[in-house]
């Protein structure tokens, strides 16, 4: 499976050109059953990575653009008068999905976040009164631009700490750039991966047996605790994140054990916006947190 998902990992690449750590950032994240947000300015992969990832393993892909008149229920859906039956008949909204693309997260009314937070929590929605199940696995990817540009609010903290990652994709370097305009890259397309939703739940599975040893738990703990030193601490639920998410990472690596590298290797991503409160810090916090834990070897 390590194999399949490391060919998976080198087409994409080929997708979204010169972005190989992010893109093992979020395959590691949609193995650890978390939720992303991809924070950029407009136009840098992130529509495509979404995509591409639903494409890899075969899921169910809806993209909804977020707007400030986007209501719940265009969201989860309604119950609609059967005219044969007499009877209301619930109909499915986008959000039915396995990967729903919530494009531009931030531009949402409150309520709208609300039915998404539900959605992102419990795996269900709730429509005059009655729940409704969502699909297994059910996947949020976010997309959001910066607080800087126009119509755009903060998220509120307790959504962030529903994304276990936060990804930003960057600026391509220039030898990738060019091979993108040269249209050297592989059509989204053209992605064929060869995996499923069932070999993505068997690589789940895996990755939730990882060894983990009381050494390294205390190693997160002392994370944890050193960053409740700061005004926003990481909660129990990014505690657990942070250590779904290293499991994740060290079988990307092939490795059947945790270890405070790969820990190390995902932490920002895990920890950032929660730490910021969804701000952007010149110097990040996590970086200075890892510099006050010592690990161990």
């Amino acid at each position: 499976m390590t194999e399949q998902l490391q060919s998976a990992i080198h087409q994409l690449s080929q997708v979204l050109l010169g972005k190989e750590h992010q893109i093992r950032l979020a395959i590691a994240c949609l193995l650890a059953k978390g939720h992303l947000l991809l924070e950029d300015l407009p136009g840098m992969g992130k529509t495509t990575l979404a995509e591409a990832m639903a494409r890899c393993f075969g899921l169910h892909f809806h993209r909804v653009h977020f707007t400030s008149d986007l209501l719940p229920a265009d969201l989860t859906g309604v119950a609609v008068l059967d005219s044969v039956s007499s009877q209301f008949q619930f109909q499915p909204g986008p959000m039915f999905c396995e990967v729903l693309l919530a494009d531009e997260i931030n531009r949402a009314s409150p309520r709208t976040q609300s039915a998404l937070l539900e959605a992102m929590a419990n795996g269900r929605v709730s429509v005059d009164g009655c729940s409704h199940k969502l699909p297994h696995p059910f996947i949020v990817i976010a997309s959001q631009n910066g607080l800087d540009q126009t119509g755009t609010s903060p998220l509120p903290e307790s959504q962030l700490d529903r994304f276990l990652m936060r990804l930003s994709l960057g600026f391509p370097d220039r030898q990738a750039e060019a091979a993108m305009l040269s249209e050297q890259h592989l059509p989204l397309e053209a992605l064929n991966t060869g995996l499923s939703a069932a070999d993505l739940e068997a690589a789940q599975l895996s990755v939730s047996q990882q060894h983990t040893s009381t050494a390294l738990i205390n190693y997160v703990l002392d994370l944890v605790a050193t960053s409740r030193l700061n005004a926003n601490g990481l909660s129990p639920r990014a505690a657990k994140g942070l250590l779904k998410a290293a499991k994740a990472w060290a079988f990307l690596e092939g490795q059947s054990s945790v270890t405070p590298d790969h820990i190390q290797a995902i932490f920002s991503a895990v920890a950032e916006h929660r730490l910021d409160g969804g701000h952007r810090q010149n110097q990040p916090l996590s970086k200075s947190i890892l510099e006050q834990v010592d690990g161990f070897r």
